[in-house]
């Protein structure tokens, strides 16, 4: 506060002896430095109420509340507002006050000129000596640097630059042939894309930065791969989104990760009738610790819930996004409850009090292999017992909509987990009533990063030097990030009318060797660096995943990136038989549960590893 008062102390001085020079430089240069001493008396007499007029326009126009650091166009204008408008008031004040005094009319034409040129070039000349922009084009320290991309963002990003001591910013790449040749903030565009290794090699250049937040994922990814091609380190800036939303800055760089090779546009949302199923209501997540439920949170607080239930199994998951919520939403009433889905108890306590208005499930058991030992009965109790449950209590309490969360793994499924994802659409399926609660369905893939998953574990292999193992070579996966996972699943819910299952667009399957090979050349290696060992499927594992089993069709649905699968139901008095077993608490052994799930789900046949 006091350094703030001072600055601000320093500035209205500056100003006032700023208007004192322009003043009697104006005399000087009228009478050609040979001042008159009747005009000296004149000028004396006048500066008494000049200033002090032209002092109290400034506080008049805000010129002290900014920071000279940071001086722009806009307080230019203000300046030069200001300044005309005090010297229009001159002779007026002058006149009003009868002040006996004849001032030159080019006086008051010089002034003005003076004065603005004084008080605008002092703070640009601050501003330029801050950021070091006096010499910033000239600096030969730091590491050379080029960007990719000549657009807005870049050219931002090139202002932040020449103010570092860490870059040494060599020019940009741009694919618009417009630009090449053209200088943009002291930077010369010196030609497309395709040619970054001749540069790099000419610059000495080591490190790019993919300075393009706005263009398609493709046009980042092809970027990416130049970088690689040319053996440089490749950065990013933030994405457009968080740009727009203040949330970050331009100059908040960082590594390009398998995120950026992997993900995808971005995801066009019905905010409008997701508001209207979202604010101001009631909204349960289940297993909101795991990776899709803490990201449905973090989506759904965007939305302004009236009250957010956030129900974990487990403590520690559950302290993490009690953490993190609460410091993103304080204003957001959350309500963080521990409980299992299978115990009918809890639920009905935590829905009798709460009564919620929309359900997310996504509480699952779903890493394969160890569902597929020891722990196949466990995964029927959890995976479709406890969806049944928390179904169960949608109903009775009058949920409007109850959107699971399941899997590509329950499309001809090979392996426990994901016939015990089928089996949950089919209880979903099976309570859809005409009227009532809408049981809604959403089979996805992989998502980057998810608890658990490979990308994690290449990580950590490549951390400590490798090896980095695959189980195949030709094993592929689909993958999406987990934000997109979570609109999508959020969009599917709000356009579900109940008991259909949407399949999302997950693009092009990656082989996971593939993915291994990008991680180590993102990190700075090579495959003689870092080794990749293959070691054979996993129990219940498959080289490939499907999103619709062979006797399934897909409709379309408004959304470019939704469609609907017409799956096979199960008849009424099936279903009942279903249940019934589903609700046995005793202890069923791995090739009993094996046998029952095949009659359950067809097209579920048991891997042989």
């Amino acid at each position: 506060m006091m350094n703030s008062r001072v600055n601000t102390g320093i500035a209205i001085f500056h100003d006032v002896i700023a208007a004192v020079l322009a003043w009697w430089f104006s005399y000087l240069l009228r009478f050609n430095f040979e001042l008159p001493t009747d005009f000296k008396i004149e000028l004396l007499h006048t500066l008494v109420w000049v200033v002090p007029l032209q002092t109290a326009v400034f506080f008049g126009f805000n010129l002290y509340q900014g920071v000279w650091r940071f001086a722009s166009v806009a307080d230019l204008r203000r300046i030069l507002f200001a300044v005309l408008v005090a010297s229009a008031l001159i002779l007026f004040v002058l006149a009003l006050f009868r002040v006996q005094a004849v001032v030159p009319r080019s006086v008051l034409i010089i002034d003005p000129i003076l004065l603005l040129m004084m008080m605008g070039g002092s703070r640009l000349l601050y501003r330029l000596w801050k950021e070091n922009l006096l010499y910033g084009s000239f600096q030969l320290h730091g590491e050379p640097v080029l960007i990719l991309g000549a657009g807005d963002a870049a050219v931002a990003l090139s202002k932040e630059l020449a103010r570092s001591k860490d870059w040494h910013l060599v020019g940009f790449l741009d694919d618009d042939q417009s630009k090449k040749g053209r200088t943009l903030n002291g930077f010369k565009v010196h030609g497309q894309l395709e040619e970054l290794s001749r540069w790099v090699e000419k610059f000495d250049v080591h490190q790019v930065i993919i300075a393009m937040p706005s263009v398609s994922h493709k046009e980042r990814k092809r970027a990416i791969d130049l970088a690689t091609r040319s053996g440089v380190k490749a950065l990013t800036v933030p994405d457009f989104d968080d740009l727009l939303s203040g949330r970050v800055a331009i100059s908040q760089l960082r590594a390009v990760e398998l995120d950026d090779l992997l993900g995808r546009d971005a995801v066009l949302l019905d905010d409008v009738g997701l508001h209207a199923q979202l604010t101001n209501q009631v909204v349960l997540v289940t297993g909101a610790g795991g990776s899709i439920g803490a990201e449905l949170c973090r989506q759904i607080a965007r939305f302004f819930p009236k009250t957010l239930v956030v129900y974990e199994v487990g403590e520690f998951a559950l302290y993490n996004i009690e953490q993190e919520l609460n410091k993103a939403y304080p204003q957001l009433q959350i309500i963080y409850l521990a409980g299992d889905v299978r115990d009918e108890i809890r639920l009905n306590q935590v829905f009798s009090e709460h009564r919620p208005n929309v359900v997310f499930h996504a509480a699952a058991y779903k890493h394969v292999p160890l569902m597929e030992r020891g722990n196949a009965w466990q995964a029927v109790r959890n995976n479709v017992y406890g969806t049944w449950q928390v179904a169960r209590c949608a109903q009775k309490f009058d949920v409007e909509k109850f959107v699971l969360i399941s899997t590509d793994k329950a499309v001809n499924p090979t392996n426990v987990m994901g016939s015990t994802k089928r089996m949950a659409e089919i209880v979903c399926q099976g309570l859809q009533q005409a009227s009532g609660t809408r049981f809604v369905i959403v089979r996805f893939g992989n998502v980057l990063g998810s608890n658990g998953s490979v990308i994690p574990k290449f990580r950590e292999q490549l951390s400590k030097g490798g090896p980095i193992t695959v189980t195949h070579p030709e094993i592929t996966r689909f993958f999406m990030s987990i934000p997109e996972a979570a609109q999508l699943v959020m969009q599917a819910g709000y356009m579900g009318k109940g008991g259909e299952i949407f399949v999302l667009d997950m693009g092009e399957p990656v082989r996971i060797v593939d993915l291994a090979m990008d991680l180590i050349r993102l990190s700075g290696f090579n495959e003689d660096d870092i080794k990749i060992e293959f070691t054979g499927l996993r129990p219940g594992e498959k080289l490939y995943e499907e999103l619709l089993a062979d006797d399934e069709s897909t409709l379309p649905t408004p959304h470019p990136k939704l469609r609907i699968a017409q799956a096979r139901t199960v008849e009424s008095g099936e279903f009942q038989a279903l249940l019934s077993w589903i609700q046995n608490d005793i202890a069923t052994s791995d090739d009993t549960v094996r046998e029952r799930l095949q009659h359950w789900v067809p097209e579920y046949t048991p891997s042989p590893n």
